[in-house]
């Protein structure tokens, strides 16, 4: 391979219009995973578009394809996407041909797995530069490979294929960087032994984007117009949305282990929403200064809690990851392939200014955008046809960075007509005059000053030339890195255990993952539960998208957990507000048990109508403990619900379970005094709402099978033995609980599937199944179970 050679002779075939500088020195190339997709589909292309901008500018090159693939068949599965290598449209064809005949003539294959193959490759650079007469400027290796297989790499070209001393490297780092803050911590650790942070270019290729890597210069080219509204006092909310057409599979591998929000949330929307939230330095031109300014922005994000998101996840991913990874019929994933994230800032600049992230696949188009919607005070009599887009304040204020694809099809900045016409540089951005009749968010693009770039370049060949030129500030560094893990991880880990709500894709998910802002949490917008829609005949959980119909000859409500327990707390308050109307008061009698943890919060949270002020709160069951313990009812009650409404203290009602001292001493008759009090307060002795729970074993209340105690009989509140400690318990009785005007029973969780299912067949047997026993005489019942409960 005669480097000299084949750079003279592009010179001369009139490649370049000057005469050929001295060699500035050589640069290896070493690309990693270089028969895997991502370089079939983008990384030889960025390395041939640098060869083509670069060849002719004074260093040479050579370039090494690397797999563990042995030479023969890596090789041929190297080179055959290289024989497809493109110019852009401004290069002359035959300009084009030789050029690209120079780049295959510089390239080849390496196996590379052992300490050997990597020594061997370095005496090969080596023995190059020497008969050539070159001097290494500096190597370059790109991690097209797995995470997991990094640090083994990084021994490796530590020990055996370091450039020497004085010569520079760069060492390319694909994402994912850890799967979470610990992961990215370690991994981060475990690099350092071998690399120099400097020598490290970890690539978001969302930075090489034209319109994303535009973002901070166009706030620091328009400074004057948008420092006055770049602030929470103009700005209504701020999108960033990359939404996809397409499935995950054959990757299901890998989003079982990310998901959506690891995937695209954690790294392309957050490096999004910093560039457009963080404070902008004097110089942006320095890669300290912006990296000084984007690490205080994220110190001041606010953080994450589980109510910050909706996830979703398209049905027929389950069937993907079933047929991909070998699962069994039965498996049923919880991974999101779909995300809406509310973001606040703790800044004066931010402050109540909502910023939505949204990604998704198999969604209704392709797009990626950042839309920055200005607020709009006026109010205009005319109608809107008697004004022009410049001189009408009525209409929307926007700023739009279009990224790609969409209608546009191009990367584009625009600009509402009445906020400002902005500054681009001529060399690389022009006005777009001739409007095609397109409209974006509902106006014409007449609307906007639209920019689009003066000549398209994809995203990869944008950042390889960054990295020959060792411009850091387009990569994410360490401490970036670990600040945004640090953010994003608390709500990972809140929602591990959430079940995703199903979306059939494309435009027939309708307005099933619309989702709506409430103060500081995001829900989905349709809460209520529709007509069952199955595909197919089996009945697993990812064929079903949201349920309504009979369970026991009853209303049957189900939904995923979340929009189950809103179901449930919506209903409650207004059975409450019907109550209050018709007798003044509201008697709510509620379960124990974990079920109604997340009822009581989302009452607590996101009911602030409800009228509490004549609600009256009576207990169903109480273990026999002080109300104080941790394992009460009571207190549970009091933790998650009581101390966060403004409930009247008398009208809460507990069970006196400790008295003189004692806890369930039949002859201090708690029973009856409980019962006594119910006769005073509520009309008939009948409850306007009961809630209540079904254990494994069918028990109800503290009502157990294989027991007559409150079955039946004239009394009202009762002691029981419970098979499970805390033995003793007080409860209400079955003919107290249907005498209830309305009866709730609550069962989520594959835990209840089985009993579940039974109940769902037994008849009236209440000595077996004391659930099975609970009927309102007057009144209606309700089963609320999710779908975890229902289908297992």
């Amino acid at each position: 391979m005669r480097v000299t050679a084949i750079l003279g002779a592009v010179l001369f075939l009139g490649v370049a219009t000057s005469v050929a500088k001295k060699s500035r020195g050589h640069i290896s190339v070493v690309l990693l995973g270089a028969t895997g997709d991502l370089a079939r589909k983008y990384l030889w292309q960025g390395l041939f578009q640098l060869y083509l901008d670069e060849v002719s500018n004074g260093h040479t090159f050579t370039f090494h394809g690397a797999a563990t693939s042995e030479p023969t068949k890596g090789q041929q599965w190297m080179f055959d996407p290289l024989k497809k290598l493109s110019c852009p449209s401004d290069v002359t064809p035959n300009r084009c041909s030789v050029v690209k005949d120079q780049f295959l003539k510089l390239t080849r294959y390496h196996q590379l797995k052992t300490a050997d193959h990597y020594a061997a490759l370095d005496q090969e650079i080596q023995t190059m530069l020497s008969q050539e007469e070159l001097e290494e400027a500096g190597r370059i290796f790109y991690f097209s490979v797995p995470p997991f297989a990094y640090v083994e790499i990084a021994q490796h070209i530590n020990s055996s294929c370091r450039p020497p001393p004085g010569t520079w490297l760069r060492v390319v780092l694909e994402k994912p960087f850890g799967h979470d803050l610990r992961s990215a911590q370690q991994l981060a650790e475990e690099l350092r032994t071998f690399f120099q942070e400097e020598e490290m270019y970890r690539v978001d290729h969302y930075l090489g984007k034209q319109a994303v890597a535009h973002i901070l210069p166009f706030r620091d080219q328009n400074r004057n117009n948008l420092d006055p509204i770049w602030n929470r006092h103009h700005v209504e909310r701020v999108e960033i949305v990359l939404k996809e057409t397409v499935d995950v599979k054959n990757r299901t591998s890998f989003y079982e282990e990310y998901g959506v929000l690891r995937d695209m949330h954690q790294n392309h929307l957050t490096e999004l929403l910093i560039a457009l939230a963080m404070e902008l330095p004097a110089n942006v031109s320095s890669a300290e200064a912006v990296l000084r300014s984007k690490l205080q922005t994220f110190g001041s994000l606010q953080g994450l809690g589980r109510g910050s998101a909706v996830v979703g996840q398209y049905e027929a991913y389950n069937a993907h990851v079933r047929e991909e990874l070998q699962k069994g019929r039965d498996f049923f994933s919880k991974t999101p392939t779909y995300a809406g994230v509310l973001v606040h800032l703790n800044s004066l600049r931010w402050e109540g200014v909502p910023f939505l992230l949204v990604s998704g696949k198999v969604l209704d188009e392709r797009v990626g955008y950042v839309r920055v919607l200005f607020k709009n005070r006026a109010y205009c009599a005319q109608r809107e046809t008697e004004r022009d887009a410049e001189s009408s304040p009525c209409k929307p204020k926007q700023l739009i960075f279009s990224i790609g694809h969409g209608e546009l099809g191009s990367p584009a900045i625009l600009v509402s007509r009445n906020l400002f016409k902005p500054v681009l540089p001529e060399h690389s951005w022009k006005e777009v005059s001739d409007h095609p009749q397109l409209r974006l968010f509902g106006q014409p693009l007449s609307d906007f000053h639209m920019y689009v770039p003066v000549a398209e370049r994809d995203a990869y060949s944008v950042l390889i030339s960054r990295i020959y030129q060792g411009k850091r500030d387009f990569f994410i560094t360490m401490e970036n890195l670990l600040a945004s893990w640090e953010f994003w991880t608390p709500l990972l880990d809140s929602l591990a255990g959430e079940v995703p709500r199903l979306y059939p894709g494309g435009h027939g998910n309708g307005h099933l993952l619309d989702f709506e802002r409430t103060g500081q949490e995001v829900s989905f917008a349709i809460k209520d539960t529709v007509q069952l829609m199955e595909v197919g005949e089996e009945q697993h959980p990812d064929r079903f998208r949201v349920m309504q119909s009979r369970f026991r000859h009853s209303q049957l409500i189900t939904a995923w957990s979340e929009e189950l327990v809103g179901r449930l707390a919506s209903d409650i308050e207004a059975v409450a507000v019907s109550a209050i109307e018709k007798s003044g008061t509201f008697h709510l009698a509620l379960s124990g048990g974990s079920s109604p943890v997340a009822l009581f919060q989302q009452l607590a949270l996101h009911h602030y109508s409800f009228p509490w002020r004549h609600t009256h709160v009576w207990l169903v069951d109480e273990r026999c403990v002080p109300l104080t313990d941790p394992e009460s009812n009571f207190r549970n009650l009091h933790d998650h619900l009581l101390q966060h409404v403004r409930l009247p203290y008398v009208n809460v009602h507990p069970m006196p379970v400790h008295l003189n001292r004692r806890l369930c001493v039949e002859e201090d008759k708690g029973p009856e005094m409980y019962a006594n009090e119910i006769a005073a307060l509520v009309a008939n002795t009948s409850f306007d709402l009961v809630l209540l729970g079904v254990g494994s074993d069918g028990h109800t209340a503290s009502l157990f099978p294989h027991s007559l105690v409150g079955l039946e009989g004239s009394r009202d509140v009762v002691f029981t033995e419970s098979p499970a400690k805390p033995h003793q318990r007080m409860t209400l009785t079955l003919p107290l609980i249907n005498r209830a005007r309305r009866v709730s029973v609550l069962a989520m969780g594959k835990g209840k599937h089985d009993i579940v299912t039974l109940v769902s067949r037994v008849g009236h047997d209440p000595q077996k199944w004391p659930i099975s026993g609970v009927n309102p005489s007057s009144g209606q019942i309700a089963w609320y179970v999710d779908y975890e409960a229902l289908l297992g």
